[in-house]
């Protein structure tokens, strides 16, 4: 019988001799003479031979393999690993090395095996698992989700110490990355269950060092300021805990590289020479105050003497080359630019499909003179086309959508401004978190795209609440899948609430603010992938608005075509009905009366007191008096409606011409790029004759009616080293009629205020009024707005904007004025809107300036406004005095200082 044991350290061997003596009963220590035993093992060994040579082989032969202990892994997965097979022959070397390869996949504490009667078993003492991971006494849990990302163990690992302190590292570690010095962990375990255990780092965090004061010995041409522009480590500014301005906390694990981003601050400013020393930290640590310490040798300043280009392949011309280049001779150098300048050669040189083109730029300085000459070397490679586009990380949307974005396919001809488009345009998609195209080289012509991305957010659950005085409670909220089941289509469902202030003013009906709307869309973006879009919805309102109450609803359906990648077009039919009851004042009827209907009466009193009226300021009532008796006074005369006929139930039946053009870099906060949209909707079919009952399409609406709004971005960072974006933003419309008996709904006009016009003043507050008082809208109206927005927590995608709006509207009025018109109230005449030669075109107009914080929350894109200062004057007028632009509160505008909304574009 032979039996064979081997651990992971010792491998033992029972030989044939030795089991000989077992089977004697012979003890290892017996005396017994060498001759007598060396002519005893003599015989032994020659009886021996005979019995091994024929019974070895069959004895040593595996008859079969188990693993005793075994949880981790398969038993398949096992064999693969010790590669020993029923019918092999045992070999110790072999079991050897499968014992200390299953030794050395780290999951057991020892690991032997036992070999008898063919029967080869493999025993197994497992190491614990880790039930879980805890880090106690710092953080929030996102903070805690962060760091337990870092130290590089985490739950359902093999408990192993090692890996433990180097966790106790990792965690100090990324302590100090986040400023704190000085931590304290310590680690234990807790025993859950049976070979699972519980790991608690507790966490004593140290302190943070502030580095108070930052000294640059040897700088004289840039301040401090500037200097430290692009460190991550600086001097601690007044009040630095504030937002936007430096905390000063040390952030030692950049510090090492804060020397070149210095030298870059210089070599931006054509300090070509600069050096900039490794940075000394002195450091107390009783106040954890810090201060900062470098040498710098600041040269001289190089100006651009010549620009020259070497191309190896002038697939371009040489002169459309540098008419593109940022620097320019005579220039401060500007080491921004030449790294631009080599993205923007590459960029020309790839479009014509030369994909592994190289361009190496390179300086000749005149230190005597402090010029320099800008060489760029260009090699421009072989053509290059796209063998495959392979698509990744879609786990929703399907292949087909992504690809219909993409403007380079398989055996295309390579074009790096179609590949940085595709990548900006599924971007704007908004379907997806992180978009990246890359590049993988098949040969020295051909290449793959490799296009990957992260699903994002694209159903979104919005949900607004607020007060104000006018509105009251305000509730909406919506529900919108902007990527309905993957397909790209777009639902939206859109309720908003508004119970009302219950505050009332001069005219306003009962219940004012009060508002009840709803809106359900559905849109494909591209027809069967196509360039063609369709889009269908349905939507009723009621509200009760600052003079009248509106009940209305209808339908629209459009067909539009994408031209190319950025430009859209659309024409669209659209059926509206509305009903307006409930006026604020009866005369609100003659907007929407027959010249034969009478409105208001003719209003009459008795001489005595119209006299005591007009004695009293006013303060004493008029007595009323019936009109047929003899002597009574017409205090107010008979007012009738202004139309041919009733329209007090508008029907509008439209087509809309729409166009829209967006090249942005990103759907929620653009930094580069211009988004432009504008309509024209007809109602009605345009004629000089009065209005029959069908308006050539139906309704009783006859008027044309076109828009245009213009936003353009811009990012600063590259000239102010800042993340600091530009926006300008601009709208414009006008209503066009026929003739003046073209009826014209007092809700179709244009109203100014609130978040899209003027921020500040109330939404639809600001309007022309006639010479009732009554709130008619503009025929026309023009906005600009100005913006920048500041990068305040990049992390939490937050910033923080100022603005500065301004706008107008348009009207008509009977007699001749200068342009602008502020006033309590207007003589706006409403027949003449939109009419060319009739009335006298003036406007009204507003501005305002504030703050809003911008932040991509949760449940979508939010916007909190903060309106600082409101103008609605010029000069001395209206009651008040004031020099330049003031705020005139006799004008009886509607202001609010807060306002918010949700689910749209910065």
């Amino acid at each position: 019988m032979k039996k064979l044991i081997l651990s992971s350290l010792v491998f033992a061997c029972i030989n044939t001799s030795v089991e000989a003596l077992e089977n004697d009963g012979s003890k290892p220590n017996d005396l017994t003479p060498p001759k007598e035993a060396s002519q005893e093992s003599q015989k032994n060994e020659a009886q021996n031979e005979t019995t091994q040579s024929s019974q070895m082989p069959k004895e040593m032969k595996v008859k079969s393999v188990s693993y005793i202990g075994l949880s981790y892994m398969s038993d398949m997965l096992a064999n693969e690993i010790v590669k020993i097979r029923v019918g092999d022959i045992v070999d110790s070397k072999k079991i050897d090395t499968a014992v200390l390869a299953l030794f050395n996949q780290g999951y057991f504490k020892d690991v032997y095996a036992t070999f008898e009667g063919g029967i080869l078993e493999f025993h197994f003492d497992e190491k614990a698992r880790i039930a879980g991971v805890e880090i106690k006494g710092y953080g929030t849990e996102k903070e805690k989700d962060g760091l337990k990302s870092q130290i590089g163990i985490k739950k359902g690992d093999t408990f192993d110490e090692q890996k433990l302190e180097h966790a106790k590292t990792a965690l100090k570690t990324a302590l100090e990355g986040q400023g704190y010095y000085g931590s304290v962990v310590e680690v234990r375990t807790q025993k859950v269950s049976e070979g699972a255990l519980l790991i608690v780092f507790d966490v004593n965090r140290g302190d943070s060092i502030y580095i108070k004061q930052s000294i640059y010995e040897g700088s004289a041409k840039l301040k401090r300021r500037m200097i430290e522009s692009l460190s991550a480590n600086k001097q601690r500014d007044f009040m630095g805990w504030m937002w936007g301005l430096n905390d000063g906390k040390l952030r030692l694990d950049q510090l090492e590289y804060d020397s070149l981003r210095i030298q870059d601050v210089y070599m931006r400013r054509g300090y070509l020479d600069a050096h900039i020393s490794s940075p000394f930290l002195k450091t107390d640590f009783s106040t954890h105050d810090a201060k900062l310490h470098y040498k710098v040798k600041e040269g001289i300043q190089y100006r651009i003497s010549d620009i020259l280009i070497e191309i190896d392949n002038p697939v371009v011309p040489l002169k459309t080359l540098e008419k593109a280049l940022k620097v320019k001779r005579k220039d401060v150098f500007n080491i921004e630019h030449l790294r631009a300048d080599a993205q923007i050669l590459k960029t020309e040189i790839a479009d014509k499909g030369y994909a592994f083109a190289v361009v190496k730029p390179d300086l000749d300085k005149d230190e005597k003179n402090g010029l320099v000459k800008v060489i760029y070397r260009i090699e421009v490679g072989d053509m290059v086309y796209i063998n495959d586009v392979i698509i990744s990380g879609n786990q929703r949307t399907s292949d087909r959508i992504i690809r219909r974005e993409l403007l380079l396919g398989p055996k295309d001809k390579y074009n790096l401004t179609k590949l940085r488009n595709s990548e900006n345009s599924l971007r704007r998609l908004g379907f997806f978190s992180k978009v990246k195209i890359e590049e993988k080289r098949v040969n020295s012509s051909l290449m793959d795209l490799l296009v990957s991305v992260e699903e994002g957010r694209t159903g979104q659950l919005q949900f607004g609440l607020g007060y104000g005085s006018y509105g009251g409670l305000m509730l909406n909220g919506s529900v919108s899948e902007r990527n309905l089941f993957g397909t790209g289509q777009s639902m939206s469902l859109y309720a908003n609430i508004a119970t009302g202030g219950g505050r009332s003013y001069p005219g306003m009906p009962r219940g004012a603010g009060r508002m009840f709307a709803g809106n359900l869309s559905l849109t494909n973006p591209r027809i069967f992938d196509s360039w063609y879009s369709s889009t269908i919805n349905l939507y009723a309102d009621y509200r009760i608005s600052y003079q009248y109450v509106q009940q209305g609803g209808g339908f629209g359906v459009n067909v539009g075509r994408m031209l190319g990648n950025r430009t859209h077009v659309s024409l669209g039919y659209n059926l509206n009905v509305t009903k307006l009851l409930g006026f604020s004042s009866p005369l609100y009827n003659r907007y929407y009366s027959s010249v034969n209907e009478v409105v208001a009466p003719r209003q009459c009193s008795t001489p005595a007191s119209v006299i005591i009226n007009r004695l009293s300021g006013g303060r004493t009532p008029l007595q009323p008096e019936n009109c047929s008796s003899p002597g009574a006074i017409t205090t107010s005369p008979e007012i009738k409606g202004i139309w041919d006929r009733d329209y007090h139930t508008p029907i509008t039946s439209s087509f809309t011409l729409d166009v829209s053009y967006d090249n942005t870099d990103d759907y929620y906060f653009p930094r580069n790029g211009v988004i432009f949209s504008s309509y024209a909707t007809m109602s009605g079919l345009p004629s000089s004759g009065t209005l029959n009952s069908w308006n050539g399409l139906g309704g009783n609406v006859r008027n044309t009616k076109v828009y245009g709004k213009f936003a353009a971005y811009h990012h600063l960072q590259k000239y102010l080293l800042i993340d600091l974006i530009a926006r300008f933003k601009t709208q414009g419309g006008y209503i066009f009629r026929y003739n003046t008996d073209d009826y014209l709904p007092l809700n179709s006009t244009f109203y100014m205020g609130g978040v899209t016009t003027v921020r500040g003043f109330r939404n639809g507050s600001v309007t022309p009024k006639d010479e009732f008082g009554l709130w008619l809208g503009g025929d026309g109206i023009f906005t600009a707005s100005t913006e920048l927005s500041y990068g305040v927590l990049k992390a939490a995608k937050m910033r923080l904007a100022w603005f500065f709006d301004f706008g107008f509207l348009t009207f008509k009025t009977p007699t001749r004025g200068s342009f602008f018109y502020n006033a309590p109230v207007t003589t706006a005449n409403f027949k003449d809107y939109g009419v060319i030669g009739a009335g006298f075109e003036r406007a009204t107009w507003r501005a305002s300036t504030g703050l809003q914080i911008e932040w991509i929350s949760p449940m979508g894109p939010l916007v909190l406004i903060f309106p600082i200062a409101f103008f609605n004057q010029w000069g001395d007028g209206n009651g008040k005095k004031c020099k330049g632009l003031c705020f005139n509160p006799n004008m009886g505008d509607y202001t609010q200082h807060f306002e918010f909304s949700m689910g749209t574009r910065f």
